[in-house]
């Protein structure tokens, strides 16, 4: 069954329109997704960086490894480490580390065409991401937050299937662990599916030109439970490759996961202790469902 889920006009949100801000507090809570459109990324620039990431992807694998992890996860992650069918190469922390761009560029050879088509992209979706992020925030009164600051993970993400792999999971059930993921999907192939509130699969349709936003575990908590952390797959529906690409928010410059006190009211105790994004990240990676050993008895 296709997922419905909520479109939010950018443009409106820049505006503070008061319908499109309450379209998107109540997707983060009901849905822990939205989709973006009449954002200010062109098309063109969309589709050119698409093609970076298959000439990236195309390159021979022991060039790719030397993209290398800075945090768990973040440099070039093989089929054998996730799925056979799953492959991606990472660029973490994009305006903390002024060279993070560069040493990428200059680990895989990237030409000086691609490298040019890549710092826009990466410019313009640092910059969306942390607006949205900010419009978020605004949603519960929150209006002195930096999320131009927190670490980004930016990831070029490939989905090798084929005819005979139909109906085999390109990535199992799992949430995000960051505060909002900025997500390019792919506009012609699909696969991605989300997990409503009665446990039932939706099927995300892609859209042409506009960029789906997934709220993960960080948001959930810096909401003290407001945001849903919605659950995701990715199955294989097309006997085609599939490519997309993230822009994943993290956690705050310190690390520190928790509720800002303005969010802890009377009416809500506060529902999580605070602990670190490492914390958090070494739990997913020790493959543990959950995260409930945070909570507060």
């Amino acid at each position: 069954m296709e997922a419905m889920i909520p479109v939010v006009d950018f443009q409106k949100l820049i505006l503070s329109e008061e319908e499109e801000c309450k379209k998107l507090r109540e997707a983060c809570e009901k849905w822990g997704c939205f989709r973006v459109i009449n954002h200010f990324i062109p098309q063109t620039l969309m589709a050119e960086t698409k093609l970076v990431a298959k000439h990236l992807h195309d390159l021979p694998k022991e060039t790719k490894m030397r993209n290398k992890c800075i945090i768990s996860d973040s440099g070039y992650v093989s089929s054998e480490a996730i799925s056979p069918f799953f492959e991606a190469l990472g660029i973490y922390d994009m305006h903390g580390s002024p060279n993070a761009v560069q040493d990428f560029c200059s680990h895989l050879n990237v030409s000086p065409h691609h490298r040019k088509i890549m710092k826009a992209y990466l410019e313009a979706i640092h910059d969306l991401t942390s607006r949205v992020s900010q419009k978020i925030a605004e949603t519960l009164g929150m209006r002195d937050i930096d999320f131009k600051d927190w670490p980004f993970l930016f990831k070029f993400i490939k989905y090798d299937f084929t005819p005979k792999t139909i109906g085999t999971s390109g990535t199992q059930l799992h949430s995000d662990t960051g505060f909002i993921t900025v997500l390019q999907d792919d506009e012609n192939v699909s696969g991605l599916e989300l997990m409503d509130e009665s446990s039932s699969f939706k099927t995300i349709t892609p859209k042409l030109g506009s960029f789906l936003c997934i709220i993960g575990d960080v948001g959930h908590v810096w909401s003290n439970g407001r945001f849903w952390n919605v659950r995701h797959r990715v199955i294989c529906k097309e006997g085609t490759t599939r490519y997309s690409m993230g822009a994943f928010v993290l956690s705050s410059r310190d690390g520190n996961v928790e509720a800002p006190p303005k969010l802890v009211k009377l009416d809500r105790a506060r529902l999580y202790r605070p602990f670190k994004y490492e914390d958090l990240r070494e739990h997913r990676i020790n493959k543990l469902k959950g995260f409930d050993e945070f909570l507060i008895d």
